[in-house]
């Protein structure tokens, strides 16, 4: 690897879904956007539910994945999370339909606090889905 590109491996738990080289990664923190550079400094941080762009030269790639963790370390990327998905695996109608189930509970209004939250990640799982594949 040059010392002008990245190490990024991305890991669910099932498989080994990415392992390549980029010149720029583009991930979404829990505290926002952050984009990595080679020698970036040593940081480990907690993903939120977004997009992860691979960029190499004009080209980018877009992998959705739910929240994680991801360390960066000489150059290297890590992360781990539940789940990735590049866009033209997303089936768009299935997100749709999850997305307007998450949007039914949240009007619901149930009384439980933890319902509610759990329809709030759904919804924003689900909105995140369908923007990928929708690029």
């Amino acid at each position: 690897m040059s010392e002008k590109r990245l190490k990024l491996q991305i890991s669910t738990p099932d498989k080994d879904f990415y392992d390549g080289d980029a010149d720029m990664v583009i991930v979404n923190s829990v505290t926002g956007e952050m984009g990595i550079l080679p020698k970036h400094l040593p940081l480990v941080t907690i993903l939120d539910i977004g997009i992860i762009r691979i960029k190499n030269g004009n080209d980018e790639k877009r992998v959705s994945i739910d929240s994680g963790f991801m360390e960066i370390k000489n150059s290297e990327i890590s992360i781990l999370t539940d789940s990735a998905e590049w866009p033209e695996d997303i089936d768009l109608g299935r997100a749709e339909k999850a997305r307007q189930r998450a949007e039914e509970r949240i009007n619901a209004k149930k009384d439980t606090h933890t319902d509610f939250l759990r329809a709030e990640m759904s919804l924003k799982r689900a909105i995140n889905r369908i923007r990928n594949a929708k690029g």
